[in-house]
């Protein structure tokens, strides 16, 4: 096991729903770099997957959202699949969640659909972002400056397309959680590395 993340705690905020391989494969990339991952989800005992075309398994919940607090944790990953992010929008305390993170410039990683909770803290305007290339317009409507890549880095957002893109996805979400925390500016923009 790798010690880059070692000490690092990072929250996988998932709803019932979310793509299955966009969550295994990060979690496993998280671990083997020596981070503390918890599943963070609105459902209580167990939350459960979409894997492709049908249900998948389903995963244990470390912590429910009510319990969880964002500044316990160093980072964020939004893993995607149409019906996970759609619920977490609506949810006051997700959105919460995710606000505390864009805010306080800690990294953040969002896949496929994943950034559709991102629209609702209010904080993308002039992000560079990508996504599922479905959410292109709402990305866009938000402020967010969208592009087709494999994989898109600003200022400690990481956002990718699809699970093609999983293995660029992982790479970047693990380098910029190394970097820790970007700092805000007194103009609202960020000082980082990313």
């Amino acid at each position: 096991m790798g010690t880059q993340l070692q000490n690092k705690k990072v929250a996988i905020l998932v709803a019932n729903g979310f793509e299955e391989i966009e969550l295994t494969q990060p979690l496993e990339a998280l671990k083997n770099a020596g981070a503390q991952a918890y599943i963070i989800s609105p459902e209580k005992d167990k939350v459960r997957a979409w894997s492709e075309k049908d249900w998948g398994k389903d995963y244990p919940v470390d912590k429910t959202l009510t319990a969880a607090e964002a500044q316990n944790y160093d980072a964020l990953v939004l893993p995607g699949g149409v019906l996970n992010p759609d619920q977490l929008r609506i949810i006051p305390e997700a959105v919460a969640f995710v606000s505390h993170f864009i805010e306080a410039g800690k990294p953040v990683a969002a896949i496929c659909h994943g950034p559709w909770t991102l629209i609702e803290t209010g904080e993308l305007k002039g992000r560079k972002m990508t996504s599922y290339p479905s959410l292109k317009t709402d990305l866009e409507n938000a402020g967010a400056e969208w592009s087709d890549e494999q994989v898109v880095t600003d200022n400690g957002l990481v956002t990718s397309r699809t699970p093609s893109d999983l293995p660029a996805f992982c790479k970047k979400m693990i380098e910029e959680i190394a970097e820790g925390e970007h700092t805000v500016n007194e103009k609202g923009g960020f000082y980082g590395l990313g």
